[in-house]
């Protein structure tokens, strides 16, 4: 019984080796493994017979299965070793000498490229850049924001309800709320953003778009502090030979409300297609935070005051770079994308 495992265990062992010479890939390797030391190899199918061996007998047989297993995982890390060398050799030889390939670079989206500029016009007069989530509730998206029941924004046809009751965020003045509740004045910010509306897509609209909305409360903020800093944006953003009226408006979170409007950088003023041959281009809703506001979030109206704007960031860039139809910002037009 004896004789009979051990020279079982040589003709594996010797088939083994021979098979692994001629072993010509990983395939063939593991092949040979699965057949002789996997689990149902040919040595583990041995090893009922050690149990029919005499005592006497089963310290040899225990030793020969150990040399027969130590050889063929030796054959087999030899055999991949072999394939290893054989496939470096046949790899072309790299000549480091030659210069490096270089690789297309990506380019920042158009609205990404305003949205940085933006940012760093404001961050400059003392603003913080800050985010918040796209999916609101009613309270910072509406009521904190002092928008009555009635409000047209509310009606379903307007905005993006969820089934849970929350909405897609329809201005990210939402922002400025979050951030008035966690922070005690001075609060000097800017949350540029991602907005929803339910709308028909077509040259100048589309069912979401991008805002950035500005934010200063402190001691003795006025109206001037506001036409200050958005007279700084335009002189900065189209050049310093803009000008800027406003204009009174309402707002149900700003008291008083105003539009401001920047002169036409198309036509210079005189009169065009773009601004409707009125020299002026309506960019800015803007306004003193209304007091209802303050209280809704904690802040004491008779000690802070303060001013809030917003505008869309598709608009400011359709401007700057004469761009007709809205759309084109969400085309993926690698030929539109390159030329930024």
């Amino acid at each position: 019984m004896l004789e009979e495992l051990l020279t079982k265990l040589r003709e594996i062992t010797a088939d083994a080796e021979a098979s692994l010479a001629q072993a010509k890939n990983e395939g063939d390797i593991d092949a040979v493994k699965n057949k002789t030391i996997g689990r149902s190899g040919a040595i583990t199918a041995l090893s009922p017979m050690m149990g029919k061996l005499p005592p006497e007998s089963k310290r040899d047989a225990g030793k020969a299965f150990n040399e027969a297993k130590t050889k063929i995982q030796n054959a087999l890390s030899e055999a991949r070793k072999k394939l290893e060398d054989s496939e470096l050799s046949d790899m072309p030889a790299i000549d480091v000498t030659l210069p490096g390939r270089k690789w297309p670079l990506g380019r920042k989206h158009p609205l990404s490229q305003t949205i940085d500029e933006c940012c760093a016009i404001f961050r400059r007069m003392g603003f913080v850049a800050v985010s918040g989530p796209e999916i609101e509730d009613i309270w910072h998206n509406f009521d904190a924001l002092n928008a009555p029941l009635t409000h047209p924004s509310r009606d379903p046809k307007d905005t993006f309800y969820l089934p849970d009751g929350r909405l897609m965020r329809t201005q990210t003045s939402a922002v400025q709320i979050r951030t008035m509740e966690k922070q005690k004045p001075p609060v000097r910010i800017v949350s540029p953003g991602r907005c929803y509306r339910r709308d028909t897509p077509d040259a100048t609209h589309g069912v979401y778009f991008h805002q950035i909305e500005g934010l200063y409360i402190d001691k003795n903020v006025s109206m001037a502090d506001l036409k200050s800093t958005l007279r700084q944006f335009a002189s900065e953003y189209f050049g310093r030979e803009v000008k800027v009226r406003m204009r009174p408006s309402f707002f149900p979170f700003t008291e008083p409300s105003l539009e401001c409007d920047f002169s036409c950088v198309m036509c210079g003023g005189k009169g065009c297609g773009v601004c409707k041959n009125s020299g002026w281009l309506e960019i800015v809703g803007a306004g003193m935070v209304n007091p209802k506001v303050l209280e809704n979030v904690g802040y004491n109206p008779e000690e802070v005051q303060g001013f809030a704007f917003g505008f869309g960031l598709e608009r400011l860039a359709m401007i700057k770079h004469r761009i007709n139809d809205l759309r084109i910002f969400s085309d993926n037009d690698l030929r539109f994308l390159q030329q930024f």
